[in-house]
């Protein structure tokens, strides 16, 4: 009987299993994220080599005119050495560990999940999925805030493949479509493109594209070559907040 409780163990049949609860669904970039991982023996003693948490998301790539969703790892984490588990043993094995800074937010498309494995040789690895809301840290919903006092609208948010110039550690970047509805910029810009780049908590590379509209026929062949687009950066910290919008428009103003 033991034999047969191992071989169906071996293809997942009586084995181990696993399930993750997070203390909060909802994080921010930056942010602790802690909780339990709860292991449930099966039908035979089994040896689990690694439990590892991953932080997953996807992003579109574009690849000979084809656009396809691609997903990509945002950070691994070991929790635990080698341990046995009896048959029909439970445990509770707390852990923590921050997500990182460039974890994109769940607005629009973008998917955040955390994947929990166990290891087992020689057997088919139990799993758990737990999706999260990410959502801006106080510093970036500062500057979302303040181009929206700008009369910008957010049009969508999108996870692509980052192209040479915007390359940073992953292979994506987030990249927010706002439109001018209202205030000084409505008439001025087609659009402005923001991607967020932040390597510390109190501070953010904000990467701005801004588009401009055509006036007359010099303007529709900028347009045509695309000599209307400006890319710029700034750097945005914690002493900026109090003037926040005015810096931003001061910025966005130079290349109207």
């Amino acid at each position: 009987m033991s034999f047969f409780n191992k071989m169906f163990a071996s293809i997942g049949i009586g084995a181990a299993k696993v399930d993750t609860k997070l203390t909060t669904e909802q994080l921010q970039p930056g942010e602790l994220v802690e909780g339990v991982i709860e292991v449930y023996g099966g039908n035979v003693d089994q040896k689990i080599d690694e439990i590892y948490l991953t932080v997953f998301s996807t992003y579109i790539k574009e690849e000979d005119d084809q656009k396809y969703t691609k997903k990509v790892e945002i950070a691994k984490i070991k929790i635990n050495e080698p341990f046995i588990i009896s048959a029909n043993e439970e445990k509770v094995i707390p852990f923590s560990f921050i997500l990182p800074l460039d974890t994109p937010i769940t607005k629009g498309a973008s998917k955040v999940w955390i994947h929990t494995g166990l290891d087992i040789k020689g057997a088919i690895d139990p799993q758990d999925t737990d999706y999260v809301d990410v959502i801006p840290n106080d510093l970036m919903a500062a500057v979302l805030n303040s181009l929206k006092q700008l009369g910008f609208k957010l049009r969508q948010v999108e996870n692509e493949a980052a192209s040479f110039r915007t390359r940073r550690r992953l292979p994506f970047v987030q990249e927010f479509e706002f439109y001018p509805i209202t205030g000084m910029f409505r008439g001025k810009l087609d659009e402005l493109e923001v991607i967020f780049f932040q390597h510390r908590k109190n501070e953010i590379e904000l990467m701005l594209e801004i588009d401009r509209r055509a006036r007359g026929l010099s303007g529709l062949l900028a347009e045509a070559f695309d000599l209307d687009e400006s890319l710029i950066t700034v750097t945005i910290t914690e002493q900026d907040r109090e003037k926040m919008t005015e810096k931003l428009a001061a910025t966005i103003q130079q290349f109207c």
